[in-house]
């Protein structure tokens, strides 16, 4: 093997330049027969700074990145323990190595242990000795430095994320702001007259309406513009599952509590621990579910599916069902503990027919809503289309409405919503009953609602033409919520047309 035989000098401070990828090594001795064989011993994996005394090895270190620092311990100026303190100080990612040729072993010890240096190496060494102790030493080095590296993108990361979430949550909070909701009229006033009166609070909150009035935005604005608008809101629709399902989703599982659950999973009651949970169609869960939704509001613990002890949550409750709860008791159908749980504070959100004043007030509102995300122009109505939606009988609510204002967006061809884009008809049952009179003849509430059900449904899928995503987004429901309701009513997409099976 070949060595240089000239001597090496000890270097200015610019000479210690990085070249390539190779990492930079600084020895410090008194003694330049020792620098030199370090310099032959390494120059081939390294880049070799040589230093005679501690001044200039700190004056390196404070101008040029170095990976491992070798000193001497005997040296006149400052030992290197010494000195390796100073270079921890200055360059705390270097990896050090004291060389030693004296018994120091009180002061080594004590430098290891606290970490002031890495290894130390007795006199005489060998170079392959040396070799593999800086191969050590620099492989640290290079791992410090990319965790370092990667603690910085995980920081600017977590950084970005955190200004992210909070301008996401300041986006939901105005789009869920108290003023968010559109009403003007004496009915919505009475609603948000309530509404201010129960947001304050932590108290649970049924909400009383029809399919399509509105319920879950009334149950989101007071969760944002209440005391845990920090914490989640999370909705579960309780007719959209089954039994097994909506127990797992609601209060969670542990692992190997039913085939398939390969780790525990948290409900949306764990999730939402701080914040609201809410509950729609909660008249739809069966008496089991009643029952343990019970537990949780008298005890305010869960139980997940197979676990053996209960766990603790703290939140808020608001519910909606848009059917009459008492006559469910009556019917021995719905549990009368459960309903005064939930009747703690109730809201009834009036159907649009009650507030026929704010159709046009919602009709802009969804006008400049739809419009701005078709990417389309279209400014306004016409006086004749205004009057025209003001003649609906609306039985889907402000749901309806919207659809129909969505619907003459997408066909509107100028700036203006003219009367024969406004299609009231197709979302109206055919031979609906408008005003019955009151006789002893008259059709069984559920009966009407699920009629009215029925026809919406109906109606989705052939306005999509049988798509079932679209029809459940349309009509507030999961892919499964819509599947359910079509085997209870016996229905089945075909060719974009439901029939009977």
């Amino acid at each position: 093997m070949s060595h240089r035989t000239d001597t090496p000098q000890e270097p200015s401070q610019n000479s210690g330049r990085s070249r390539g990828t190779r990492l930079k090594v600084l020895a410090v001795d008194d003694e330049q027969p020792s620098l030199n064989a370090i310099f032959r011993t390494l120059r081939r994996q390294y880049e070799v700074v040589l230093s005679l005394n501690a001044h200039s090895a700190l004056e390196v270190l404070k101008t040029q990145e170095v990976a491992v620092v070798l000193a001497d311990q005997r040296m006149p100026e400052m030992t290197g323990v010494a000195l390796l303190r100073r270079a921890q100080e200055i360059q705390p990612e270097a990896m050090r190595i004291l060389i030693t040729g004296y018994a120091d072993i009180d002061a080594i010890i004590q430098a290891v242990n606290e970490g002031k240096i890495f290894y130390y190496l007795h006199k005489p060494w060998e170079p392959e000795e040396l070799r593999a102790i800086v191969a050590r030493a620099a492989e640290q080095y290079r791992l410090k430095k990319e965790n370092l590296r990667l603690m910085k993108e995980l920081a600017e990361a977590n950084q970005l994320l955190q200004s992210e979430n909070r301008i996401l949550h300041q986006e939901v909070e105005r789009h869920y702001r108290f003023d968010a909701i559109v009403g003007e009229s004496p009915a919505m006033k009475a609603v948000f007259h309530l509404m201010k009166k129960v947001i304050p609070t932590n108290t649970t909150v049924l909400l009383i309406g029809e399919t399509g009035t509105g319920k879950e935005l009334v149950a989101r604005a007071i969760h944002y513009n209440g005391p845990r608008k920090e914490r989640l809101f999370l909705a579960q629709n309780c007719a959209a599952l089954p039994d097994t399902l909506l127990e797992s989703a609601l209060f969670g599982h542990v692992k190997g509590a039913f085939t398939g659950a390969h780790s525990d999973q948290k409900g949306i009651f764990e999730l939402a621990d701080g914040g609201t949970v809410f509950l729609d169609e909660v008249s739809e869960m069966s008496p089991a579910m009643q029952q343990r939704l019970l537990r949780v509001l008298q005890e305010g613990e869960i139980f997940p599916l197979g676990a053996e002890k209960p766990r603790k949550v703290d939140v808020r409750i608001i519910s909606a069902t848009n059917r009459d709860l008492q006559s469910l008791i009556q019917a021995g159908k719905f549990r009368e503990d459960l309903y005064y749980r939930l009747n703690v504070f109730p809201i009834r959100i009036p159907p649009l027919r009650e507030r026929r004043e704010d159709i046009p007030l919602l009709a802009n509102h969804f006008l400049k809503k739809h419009a701005r995300r078709m990417g389309k122009s279209v400014h306004r109505f016409a006086p004749e289309a205004l009057a025209k939606l003001m003649e609906g009988d609306y039985p889907g609510n402000v749901r309806q409405l919207e659809n129909i204002i969505e619907r003459a967006i997408a066909l509107a061809e100028s700036e203006t919503i003219t009367p024969d884009l406004i299609e009231l008809e197709a979302a109206t049952p055919p031979n609906w009953p408008g005003s019955p009179p009151l006789t002893d003849d008259l059709p069984d509430l559920r009966q009407i609602t699920e009629t009215m059900e029925r026809f919406y449904i109906q109606e989705a899928l052939r306005r999509f033409q049988g798509n079932i995503t679209r029809a459940a987004q349309a009509l507030g429901l999961s892919r499964m919520g819509l599947h359910k309701k079509l085997r209870r009513y016996g229905l089945k997409p075909h060719n974009g047309k439901p029939r009977l099976q």
